[in-house]
């Protein structure tokens, strides 16, 4: 790969991991709602789970894709009923009492390492990074992508944990906690948009 396609990968990476999208915007809140500490798996299995797909995908799933299209479409289905449940979850996290731990938990390693593979963000990155960054499908360059996005997420994921953190400090009441957690669950319907009309 040359000097100029790896420039091009590693903004497209960081753009695309830092942009607001399902795993950020739960990833806010679960910052407010739990603290950074207790989001670590959360980020963390995000990043691997990533890294993960972009190699499956790389490695032959992009192949089904290609083969059998209506296998994207019921991606699509499962992925949209998934986020709009997860939506609920949010909107209708119990709130902290007096310092205890908030009424829910945050995402596991594994739940969120799985959760890549029903969100539709996701499936948009690893399917165009490997489309114009590893055209020739060959083993080294799907190694190179899914490293370069595994460098680049983790420091996106964890600012939108900070940034839900720093909010906590504004959200100490019920109501306004409440509230943000069914702002941050109609962001996360909001992302739906692309999915479901997407553009051209």
């Amino acid at each position: 790969m040359s000097q100029a396609m790896l420039s091009a990968l590693v903004l497209f990476a960081l753009v695309s991991s830092i942009t607001p999208g399902p795993n950020n915007l739960m990833l806010m809140a679960s910052g407010a709602n739990f603290g950074f500490r207790r989001s670590i798996p959360h980020m963390l299995g995000i990043g691997v789970g990533f890294v993960v797909m972009v190699f499956l995908v790389g490695a032959g799933l992009i192949r089904l894709f290609d083969a059998f299209p209506v296998s994207y479409t019921l991606l699509k289905i499962g992925s949209v009923g998934y986020l709009l449940w997860l939506a609920w979850k949010i909107a209708n996290a119990a709130p902290p009492e007096d310092g205890a731990d908030p009424g829910g938990r945050p995402f596991s390693f594994l739940q969120a390492a799985l959760f890549q593979w029903v969100n539709p963000k996701a499936w948009t990155m690893a399917l165009t990074a490997i489309t114009l960054y590893a055209p020739d499908r060959s083993m080294a360059a799907i190694a190179l992508v899914a490293v370069i996005f595994g460098a680049v997420n983790l420091p996106s994921v964890s600012t939108w944990t900070v940034m839900g953190q720093q909010m906590r400090r504004i959200l100490t009441n019920p109501a306004r906690l409440r509230a943000f957690n069914w702002v941050m669950a109609l962001l996360l319907v909001a992302t739906l948009y692309p999915v479901l009309y997407p553009v051209g």
